[in-house]
């Protein structure tokens, strides 16, 4: 049902995207004013003609040395903000991109406050990049990252070098010749083949095999012509086997069952997916090409799996040991492990392929210097057939786009995992708490460490480890999303603030937007933490008349209008003004800003050493346009005695944000749901209610044994009992 649900989706998407593709024309011309032809190819003077397709011919002296375009006419663009990242680039001859230019965007740059050179910076680092290099989606680490703009930046290299790539293949430069479409295809034949022996298997190339000796590996680091690698080189025979690897594909069933036996292959089957493959990869040299970085960040670093533009890295997830090679005749191996290539990573088991192995050499305490190796494959012919070619569909392209675009999403929640799996157990925690309150909020002192301890955390890791701050410019760009081309993979772009606002929409039916605003705010947790710092060393707390208050919670939906009607005009506008919410300047950069930026958030700060919370009260747009659907919640959490309000005001003054009514109700646009109401609500020593219970209970108690000691020691002295004595 869940696979019928995808691929409905994704003939949607496809649908969709072709239907775009079909009536849009390339826009670069509108653009191509904003830029001089020598700021993208050195030394060009005018722009040429543009062609049908985008492309646009860069002059020199009459003559055309490269080539110009825009990405957002090759591939999506879209960002986290939902629009288009426009950027012009420059094309040699050669496939060298020769600049780049930020042209336009959406983006909430502003939002996170980075200044917008540091982007441009960025990009201007893809001058002199060789298209050819380009294997497949990069690792972060490849990338120059800018603190807070992830996202952003990994979406515009992948644009760069999609649409790149794209205008290379449309040019027919050299390395980039489209492929033709005449001939018969492959395709793997599970049916062919038959169990056979190690010998048998190696000789018809079903395994592959890559090695090395010590004297090759120590020639080839020396070849480098950094001296320092001699000092760490291999001191085994120079015919030692260093580098010996052998790889198949153990998907095929004839070659699985043979290396694997019975037992292995089916339970292999098992665990594939439709559409998945398996290889197995065995070492039997010094060198490791596990390594042990994978037991620390889930990921093997050590090899990589290569297709045409496609790259692939095996987690620990599509990862199992061999036990043993049922294959008659095999050697033995130190390393026998089996990976698995999910279906979405584009692989095509009948056509070659390669394993990359990185080899590296210490050249410094924390320096190194590396190798790479290639172990090619190519399923033998035994074990494939051939299929005529059928002609290229006209939504391929489209279709080429959603899955690059799904592929980069999916690339950055695996870069989060560690992120993501923390968050998810903190939230369970806060449910689990929500749920079980009356158990939670049992014992005041315990509470207190465990909610401060939430408190702590939600600032630390949530807000300036990962930048998880929600904002309204959040709903902002939901809301213009839903108005212009929706797309969810733009709302995927980042896993903690998508989870976050899932978190948030389910909380909003069940308790509010105290969820959030009380326990997962970062920036609410560090007014909360900094007023409870300040009431340690006696700051004087401000208490403001009921009236004034009340009508001083009027301002943050008043702000989150103005901006909501403004960004209906404008988004960027709307991003910028705003700027009244402090997050970006003490949660995501830390103070780390121009000093107008910092007064301002120091501004919001400060009175909330006096007002609990004074920001959260009075001036959050965010929390103003939480509190408006809040209103829908479900359910009454909070249990309160006829009391509450009439005579009992103990909750009421005792509120950290003054969110209960003299009259005893509490008000669901302004509980942070503390659950300080809670412990007071079950507390021996403070709670009226429970106090006068207490009492009772202790009167009744003591009744009670005065009845059975009475009945137990009878009075001797009654008429009655006397006769009976006689």
């Amino acid at each position: 049902m869940r696979s019928a649900i995808r691929r409905i989706a994704w003939a949607l998407s496809v649908l969709l995207s072709f239907a775009a593709q079909a009536c849009a024309a390339p826009m670069v011309d509108q653009f191509l004013e904003a830029v001089e032809p020598q700021d993208l190819v050195p030394g060009a003077e005018a722009f040429g003609t543009p062609r049908e397709d985008g492309l646009v011919p860069v002059i020199k002296g009459g003559d055309r040395i490269g080539w110009v375009f825009l990405t957002s006419d090759f591939v999506p663009t879209t960002g986290y903000s939902g629009k288009p990242i426009h950027i012009l680039v420059g094309l040699s001859p050669e496939a060298h991109l020769t600049g780049a230019k930020l042209i336009k965007h959406s983006e909430p740059i502003v939002l996170v406050g980075i200044p917008e050179s540091e982007i441009r910076a960025v990009i201007d680092h893809y001058t002199g990049f060789d298209l050819r290099s380009v294997a497949g989606p990069r690792d972060t680490g490849d990338l120059e990252i800018v603190s807070g703009a992830t996202v952003t930046i990994m979406v515009i290299d992948d644009s760069i070098l999609r649409a790149g790539v794209k205008a290379a293949r449309a040019l027919g430069l050299e390395g980039f010749a489209a492929p033709s479409a005449s001939g018969p295809g492959k395709e793997i034949a599970p049916d062919a083949g038959q169990v056979t022996d190690w010998e048998t298997l190696a000789g018809n190339g079903a395994i592959r095999r890559l090695m090395l000796d010590v004297g090759t590996i120590n020639a080839d680091f020396a070849a480098l012509g950094d001296p320092r690698t001699e000092k760490n080189a291999e001191a085994s025979a120079p015919d030692q086997a260093y580098l010996d690897v052998r790889t198949a594909l153990v998907s095929h069933p004839a070659i699985g069952r043979s290396l694997l036996g019975e037992a292995g292959w089916d339970n292999l089957a098992a665990r594939l997916e439709p559409g998945d493959h398996a290889i197995a990869v065995l070492g039997a040299g010094e060198w490791s090409f596990k390594g042990s970085g994978y037991v620390r960040g889930g990921i093997f670093d050590r090899f990589q799996l290569i297709q045409g533009e496609m790259s692939y890295r095996f987690r620990d997830r599509g990862h199992q040991r061999i036990g043993q090679i049922a294959a008659e005749g095999a050697p033995d191996f130190g390393e026998m492990d089996l990976f698995i290539i999910p279906e979405q990573a584009g692989f095509d088991p009948a056509k070659p392929f390669r394993l990359q192995f990185l080899v590296s050499r210490a050249v410094g305490p924390i320096e190194k210097v590396f190798l790479t190796y290639d172990l090619g494959y190519e399923l033998p012919a035994p074990y494939v057939r051939e299929v005529p070619s059928e002609p290229v569909a006209q939504a391929e392209p489209a279709a080429a786009d959603t899955d690059a675009r799904d592929a980069l999403w999916q690339r950055i929640w695996d870069t989060k995992r560690l992120q993501v799996i923390v968050l998810a157990a903190a939230l369970a925690l806060l449910s689990g708490i929500f749920f079980f309150q009356a158990f939670a909020t049992r014992n005041p002192r315990t509470f207190a460490i465990l909610r401060n301890a939430y408190l702590v955390f939600t600032l630390v890791f949530v807000g300036w480890i990962a930048n998880a701050q929600l904002s309204v410019v959040n709903i902002l760009a939901v809301v213009n999303a839903l108005f212009s081309d929706f797309q969810w993979n733009t709302f995927l772009m980042d896993p903690l603030i998508f989870i976050l606002w899932f978190a948030v929409a389910a909380a909003l039916l069940f308790w509010g937007r105290g969820a959030y605003c009380g326990w997962l705010c970062p920036f609410g947790a560090l007014q909360e933490l900094s007023n409870k710092i300040a009431r340690r060393f006696r700051v004087p707390q401000v208490t403001l008349p009921w009236g004034l208050h009340e009508r001083l919670w009027a301002v943050k939906y008043i702000i989150f209008l103005g901006l909501f009607g403004l960004s209906l005009y404008s988004l960027e506008l709307a991003e910028r003004f705003a700027e009244v919410e402090p997050f970006k300047t003490a949660i995501i950069l830390k103070f780390a800003r121009p000093l107008p930026y910092v007064l301002i958030a120091l501004a919001f700060l400060l009175p909330g050493l006096f007002i609990e919370r004074f920001y959260c009260r009075y001036v959050c747009p965010l929390g103003g346009g939480l509190a408006i659907p809040a209103r829908l919640h479900m359910f009454r959490w909070l249990k309160r005695y006829k009391e509450c309000g009439n005579p009992c005001q103990l909750c009421a003054t005792d509120c950290p944000v003054d969110a209960i009514h003299p009259t005893g109700e509490i008000n669901p646009n302004e509980c942070i749901s503390c659950l300080n109401c809670q412990v007071l609500y079950q507390d021996h020593a403070r709670c009226p209610v429970v106090i006068k219970t207490d009492k009772r209970r202790a009167k009744d108690a003591a009744s009670a044994a005065a009845l059975a000691a009475h009945a137990e020691r009878p009075n001797l002295g009654h008429p009655n009992q006397l006769s009976s004595a006689k």
